[in-house]
């Protein structure tokens, strides 16, 4: 998918991107490539993969949340590493007001560059374990979108990421592919940290991107207070 195609693609959902926007999409390949070479931020480089599995990848996000467009929403992208999918959407979407949290720092001082780099507004980054993060008051039930575009299973995600959802807001995961038996296994995890699964969508991304899978979690009641656990605990002792 090369810059144009990825213009077209959105435009087929009712996206139309401005060419400073396009500009900003370009900016963020270029020094992704360039910091790559410094650290390792992805294993994707190639112009049209990027455009694909990244870019692409995270506007999905937006393509399935028609209300991106229509409020001033705040969003938080939880282990956002080089940004995805929080920077394509605060490029396509504007008034979205994004946090990233990212345990590496080096990755949070490539975020600040990109930041600034693209001239974006409301973009605040915090170097923190995501177990950390959602224990600080400052944070904890404060976000109208929370995201994670991770390996980690669904039940671990949950945890990091159902704490810092306001109450009628929604924790969205995005996975490689459809995990019919990972949903399961997470469904007490969800319920017992004040979600509801509402939508459960997997497509395929154009071309022979491969399968993408969102799920769509509304908060329907506050978490308790003793979750996220203690830094490590999540990963070795999943709900």
């Amino acid at each position: 998918m090369n810059p144009e195609q990825f213009k077209q693609a959105l435009e087929e959902h009712g996206i139309t991107l401005s060419e400073k926007q396009m500009k900003q999409f370009d900016t963020y390949y270029k020094l992704l490539v360039e910091w790559n070479e410094k650290m390792n931020l992805t294993a994707i480089t190639e112009q049209n993969e990027v455009y694909l599995k990244h870019f692409y990848d995270s506007a999905t996000l937006g393509l399935t949340n028609p209300e991106l467009e229509l409020n001033q929403l705040t969003l938080c992208d939880v282990g956002s590493g080089a940004g995805f999918p929080s920077i394509p959407l605060k490029i396509i979407y504007p008034n979205l007001q994004v946090t990233i949290v990212d345990s590496l720092n080096k990755r949070i001082t490539f975020l600040n560059h990109l930041v600034e780099a693209l001239e974006l507004d409301q973009v605040e980054t915090y170097h923190a374990r995501a177990e950390t993060f959602g224990q600080n008051p400052q944070f904890r039930g404060q976000f109208d979108l929370v995201t994670a575009r991770a390996v980690a299973k669904l039940s671990v995600l949950s945890e990091f990421c159902l704490p810092l959802v306001k109450k009628g807001g929604q924790f969205i995961a995005l996975k490689a592919a459809h995990t019919p038996t990972e949903l399961e296994e997470a469904k007490a995890a969800i319920a017992t940290l004040g979600g509801k699964i509402e939508t459960d969508q997997d497509f395929d991304l154009p071309g022979d991107g491969g399968q993408r899978h969102i799920l769509h979690i509304r908060k329907t009641k506050e978490t308790p207070k003793k979750y996220p656990r203690k830094p490590g605990i999540p990963l070795k002792k999943p709900l």
